[in-house]
């Protein structure tokens, strides 16, 4: 018998899973179709939500309005689900060079509400401060294990382990099929799979490598989170998530030994107490050349839709967007321009 939703939604990541979340809260049928045995993304990034970007120093694009969201969806989802989720963990800058201090100092002193000042002395027995410190506020930590974890036990009525092939996917009049399923719409939200979808592989995708090492730090205080040349992000007790890196054009999708003794380096230069590594995980993250995330339904196939390209600020979009997009559809508000995906309709076509 074949069953019929509302939405097919494929891939349990980051933005799957609040898709999905956000479609129960209001009663609306569908179904997750999510292969575990896919590489993820979400499961190896840090999980980090930070108001403050760039070596300028400045405000992410729209933070004023999505941090907010953000912040408010995470703490509901923690407490619907009784999971420890989300963590608000300053970020201590151990400034690398006489120009990021100055660079900071000036920030805070003209247009970034998030930045202020701290005490170095509270920071000296760990790191070397050759250049100072300072402190960025409205930071959060996501722990995005369990999140995914819950999740999938949230949605589990909803779940649907399998691999996911383009072309069992068979477009009827006003939605599509897929197996044995019925839906008005399909929604895309594969990381990097999208790159090889024939709806949207058009999309100027952009993905890029991430590696980080997972360390243990004993001593290091596990409500901040620190960054200098490379990020120290709590994980779990005394393990911290460094890195990362931002590989654009890459050969292997394996962890490489030179990013780990480059990290090492890097960790040796402003650590002043011992540590472990004891992991070392890589993924590729679904950037774009423009930034901004694919958002909405196909120019051409108004039963396809997409969320993605969320990159390396995904903890703080996907909550955002995944609601626009429900919106969106349910509700005719319309999107975001510059993350609507009819921006690309010339290429999609």
């Amino acid at each position: 018998m074949q069953k019929k939703v509302k939405y097919l939604i494929i891939g349990q990541g980051l933005v799957g899973t609040w898709l999905g979340y956000f479609l129960k809260q209001r009663n609306i049928s569908f179904a997750i179709v999510n292969d575990s045995n896919t590489a993820s993304a979400t499961k190896v990034a840090s999980g980090v939500i930070n108001p403050v970007t760039g070596r300028r120093i400045v405000q992410t694009w729209m933070i004023d309005e999505i941090l907010p969201f953000a912040v408010a969806s995470y703490e509901g989802f923690q407490e619907k689900t009784n999971t420890k989720i989300i963590t608000a963990a300053p970020v201590v800058l151990i400034h690398p060079s006489q120009q990021m201090k100055d660079s900071f100092d000036y920030r805070m002193n003209h247009d970034n509400v998030y930045l202020k000042k701290n005490n170095p002395l509270a920071w000296a027995s760990f790191f070397n401060l050759h250049f100072g410190s300072g402190e960025i506020d409205a930071c959060y930590w996501i722990d995005l294990i369990s999140f995914l974890e819950a999740g999938k036990n949230q949605l589990a009525e909803n779940y649907i382990e399998s691999n996911f092939n383009c072309n069992n996917l068979k477009l009827i009049d006003k939605g599509v099929e897929w197996n044995n399923i019925s839906a008005e719409k399909i929604i895309f939200c594969d990381g990097i799979n999208s790159m090889i979808n024939p709806y949207f592989k058009k999309l100027p995708f952009a993905p890029n490598k991430g590696e980080a090492l997972i360390v243990e730090i004993k001593g290091l205080p596990s409500k901040h989170i620190y960054k200098n040349n490379l990020a120290i992000v709590p994980w779990k007790e005394n393990l911290f998530w460094v890195g990362s890196s931002f590989e654009w054009d890459y050969i292997s999708k394996m962890p490489t030994d030179a990013f780990k003794q480059k990290t090492i380096e890097s960790l040796n230069a402003v650590l002043k107490i011992p540590y472990t590594v004891v992991d070392h995980l890589v993924g590729i993250r679904p950037a774009n050349t423009e930034r901004r995330p694919f958002v909405g339904l196909h120019p051409s196939y108004a039963q396809i839709g997409i969320c993605n390209g969320m990159g390396t600020k995904g903890c703080s979009l996907a909550p955002y967007f995944t609601h626009q997009l429900i919106e969106h559809i349910e509700n005719k508000v319309p999107l975001n321009a510059e993350a609507n995906v009819q921006r690309f309709k010339h290429l999609i076509n």
